[in-house]
């Protein structure tokens, strides 16, 4: 069994490791592969828990690991899913996250803007503002894996999967709170800048992308759903454009605009409730401030909580905060045949 710095340096090369990389990652004198890290990891963090009497021995260890994998690992995850259109800071317990919003030619043209803050139930509050900076507060997320006593026995209490389990839920849940302040302020946009139709219409998208150019090279943001309908006049589209469709799903590249997908996801395991609204494109200039902050504040707290059943319950607590700055310069497509 590793001791307990080895552990951490263990849990942090195997939580920045990237599955499809054909990379030999080190730990020690050894090279492991993606999968072999993980084998390990997950051989190593249940050893802590072996036996009942072992986890009590060890799970102080086992919650500080899991805290500081959260701390090293998430804000990364995030940046690298929702960098191109979130701006993304950490701040320290009870410092006030503040953004600045930067000032080009094209803002200073700006007509108005819109600032939202995402709050619990679907709540939706303003920024503090003052001059150019923007104050973001935090709200707490929290959730809970429950543990039966016979897992425990049985030694089927898996932590690698608990862990993955928590970083899943937290950029999930962060995912979730990113559409829902999007949504918020777009909703206050002016007339001009969105679109809804009950198909995909060119001309429509062609005089949306126009507006947002005039800021910066406009780049759209949809889901798959949306990407695959994104396909201009027949006689327009040349031959490596339908082999691009037929491989792909849909066209990367619209008129010389980049086209990003975003991953979709859904809110529970029926598969009923999806998490981004498929309808919905965004058309965001390149260059101008990213409409989306993210502050993570302060450190992540793991606690076990015991059932009157034995059973136990691992609560993940972590402060975050979830906000969205639009402005004129960004442009929606709705696409009414695709409401989820």
């Amino acid at each position: 069994m590793l001791d307990k710095k080895n552990l951490f340096e263990l849990a942090k090369v195997t939580a920045n490791a990237k599955a499809g990389a054909p990379t030999a990652y080190s730990f020690g004198d050894n090279k492991f592969s993606y999968s072999e890290l993980n084998e390990t990891l997950r051989k190593e963090l249940n050893e802590y828990a072996a036996t009942p009497a072992l986890y009590r021995e060890n799970k102080n260890t086992i919650f500080s690991l899991m805290e500081v994998i959260v701390d090293d690992v998430l804000p990364v995850r995030v940046m690298e899913m929702y960098g191109m259109f979130a701006e993304i800071k950490q701040f320290s317990q009870g410092e006030k996250a503040v953004f600045t919003q930067r000032v080009t030619a094209a803002s200073r043209r700006r007509a108005k803007q819109f600032i939202t803050k995402v709050g619990l139930a679907g709540v939706y509050e303003v920024f503090k503002l003052d001059g150019r900076k923007f104050e973001l507060e935090a709200t707490a997320f929290g959730g809970a894996a429950q543990i039966s006593i016979e897992e425990f026995l049985d030694g089927r209490m898996d932590l690698a999967e608990l862990l993955d389990i928590v970083m899943e839920g937290l950029d999930e849940k962060i995912y979730e709170e990113i559409h829902k302040a999007l949504n918020a302020g777009i909703a206050n946009l002016q007339a001009s800048n969105k679109a809804s139709e009950a198909s995909f219409v060119e001309a429509e998208m062609d005089r949306l992308i126009a507006i947002a150019d005039a800021y910066g090279k406009a780049t759209v943001y949809c889901t798959y759903e949306f990407a695959a309908t994104m396909v201009p006049s027949e006689g327009w589209v040349a031959d490596a454009h339908r082999e691009e469709k037929w491989n792909n799903g849909y066209l990367a590249n619209y008129k010389g605009h980049n086209v990003i997908v975003l991953p979709q996801s859904y809110e529970d395991e029926t598969n009923t409730k999806k998490v981004v609204d498929p309808s919905v494109a965004y058309i965001i200039p390149t260059g101008a401030d990213k409409p989306v902050k993210i502050a993570f504040e302060g450190q992540t707290l793991v606690r076990e909580w015991e059932n009157r059943d034995w059973s136990k319950e691992i609560q993940v607590y972590k402060k975050l905060g979830v906000g969205a700055i639009v402005t004129n310069n960004i442009c929606v497509y709705e696409n009414t045949s695709l409401k989820k």
